[in-house]
């Protein structure tokens, strides 16, 4: 693939090490936009169902960080399958792509209002779930660094709405120290 870093295969492969080393480099490198993204998009959310939990992980936090500098329409073809890894059957796997996913509200308005309808119906979904709670709490912290980024008054409308939604007075205590 032409202009992709040489440490880009090193990211899909065994030896953990140099899997770390590539992590690492391609998360400081698409911290800004860079001409590759085209390049190793799809293949990036094809490594979102990889049977490696690792490659899930890096592929989903590398696609969050190129969807903030993104074409919003490649991004919504494909932000549902990024949100899927939230709910990967490894927890720590779906909490590293949680974790990275307000990133995505980095693009422009459409990719930011998409995200939110996302988050929104990903907190309702964690009720049920075995870490429900900290699943929504990650979303209203994600919410919070999207907001800080942005400041766009629907993020915090949104925080807000969701945090008012819990019925547990602990969690929604939780939640809104977030926002403090």
């Amino acid at each position: 693939m032409d202009g992709v870093p040489d440490c880009y295969a090193d990211a899909w492969g065994r030896d953990r090490a140099r899997q770390n080393a590539a992590y690492t480099s391609l998360m400081q490198a698409t911290r800004e936009a860079v001409p590759w993204a085209d390049a190793v998009w799809d293949d990036l959310v094809g490594h979102l169902g990889d049977a490696d939990n690792h490659n899930r992980a890096i592929a989903a936090q590398v696609l969050c960080n190129l969807a903030a500098h993104h074409r919003s329409e490649r991004v919504l073809k494909d932000l549902d399958t990024l949100v899927a890894v939230t709910r990967d059957e490894r927890f720590v796997t779906a909490r590293h792509a949680l974790r990275s996913l307000w990133r995505v509200g980095l693009g422009d308005e459409a990719q930011r209002l998409a995200l939110l309808a996302a988050l929104v119906r990903r907190y309702r979904e964690a009720a049920d779930e075995k870490n429900g709670t900290l699943v929504r709490s990650d979303i209203v912290e994600g919410l919070r660094q999207l907001h800080d980024a942005v400041a766009d008054p629907r993020v915090a409308q949104t925080a807000q709405e969701l945090i008012d939604a819990e019925t547990d007075p602990k969690y929604q205590r939780k939640y809104r120290g977030h926002w403090r």
